[in-house]
């Protein structure tokens, strides 16, 4: 709950400025996959909701491989701040 709430602080400023950046659509996407990620734990069975875990994973990797090749630095900021793993596939 620490982590999901400095992530909320830390980005909050933000949202005003610029809320159609990768970073910030990273963001919304990470904490939509910890939102349907508890939910799954609690209903292992919702085959919905699991397609919609899918889909968004596949988005923030998509959002996340393009930061990477136009932007490096801002790539590992956001990897760091976000505790996210770098994808195996670069």
């Amino acid at each position: 709950m620490v982590k999901n709430s400095f992530i909320s602080v830390t980005f909050q400023e933000k949202k005003k400025e610029s809320s159609g950046s990768v970073e910030f659509q990273v963001l919304s996407f990470t904490n939509k996959i910890q939102r349907l990620t508890s939910h799954l734990e609690l209903h292992r069975k919702d085959y919905l909701s699991q397609r919609g875990l899918r889909k968004v994973l596949e988005k923030r990797q998509r959002l996340l491989s393009y930061l990477s090749k136009k932007n490096r630095v801002r790539y590992k900021e956001l990897i760091s701040q976000l505790n996210i793993r770098e994808s195996k596939n670069r």
